[in-house]
């Protein structure tokens, strides 16, 4: 255990009473900041558009990404059709899931799983179990479950594949409707306020960058920044932070927020004392 009462910034938003206790357990100080909300889209004709060729049997493979949009998708087609009617026209096509939580969800519906990614739970790992498997994408329609925003490099590979790809998004992420706590804690880390900068996901980094812009100071930030340890959850969020420019000093792995507090407040001074 750590016992140096290390500054932890965290922009966790959901679960953001599991992340406090979860550093304060591992001997932190934590500053949680409310980085975004879950904004359902309200363009249900997708939706309605996609119901209508998977019950006609155009749909050949389902690839779905996180837990949440799958549940929010559930719930966007049972506007227009009965949840069984979906379900059973799910159960005809080959499910591919991504990781863990839509494979919760999945399981709940009974719907069963043909290929699930192993961890990182990545694109990339989807390609690669169906590489490892066998399946060849050539010639088949992919509807992909988004998860707030487009992952196109996935989509991009499977159409250099030969497939048909239709992403379906039914939330996305937007800025909190008060953003003092991500204007705080901008100010903040470029004052040296942070040992650490805790992200768990790829939107968080965007929207700080964001309002550190709104607030003229992005280059202040990018350069404070770095001064700290920037941890990271796991690989589509360092892919985030390198492509701010930003160092990734640790990234979890498994890549879940759990060992990511644990491990990272353990390796923390370790990494600082390099920095300083």
């Amino acid at each position: 255990m750590n016992d140096s009462g290390l500054r932890v910034c965290s922009f966790e938003s959901r679960k953001q009473d599991a992340m406090q206790t979860l550093i304060e357990r591992n001997q932190g100080i934590p500053t949680l900041v409310h980085s975004m909300d879950e904004i359902p889209l309200e363009d249900n004709e997708q939706v309605k558009a996609f119901c209508e060729r998977l019950f006609r049997g155009e749909i050949d493979v389902m690839v779905f990404l996180t837990g949440v949009g799958a549940t929010a998708l559930l719930q966007a087609v049972e506007v227009y059709y009965s949840r069984e009617q979906f379900l059973d026209a799910l159960r005809k096509t080959i499910v591919t899931v991504r990781g863990p939580k839509p494979t919760a969800v999945l399981r709940n519906w009974e719907v069963p799983i043909h290929y699930s990614a192993p961890e990182p739970n990545t694109w990339h790992e989807i390609i690669s179990v169906w590489d490892e498997q066998q399946f060849s994408v050539t010639g088949k329609h992919i509807v992909v479950q988004e998860y707030g925003k487009p992952v196109q490099e996935f989509y991009d590979e499977l159409r250099n594949r030969g497939a048909q790809v239709t992403p379906i998004t039914v939330y996305r992420w937007a800025l909190p409707e008060d953003t003092s706590g991500l204007r705080n804690a901008v100010h903040a880390t470029i004052r040296g306020d942070y040992d650490i900068l805790m992200f768990t996901s790829a939107q968080q980094v965007a929207h700080v960058l964001q309002i550190a812009e709104e607030e003229q100071v992005r280059d202040d930030w990018l350069a404070a920044a770095p001064k700290t340890m920037i941890a990271s959850v796991g690989p589509a969020c360092s892919d985030a932070l390198r492509q701010a420019g930003l160092p990734v000093d640790f990234e979890s792995s498994p890549p879940k927020m759990g060992p990511l507090v644990k491990n990272a407040l353990q390796t923390a001074p370790e990494i600082l004392a390099q920095k300083r």
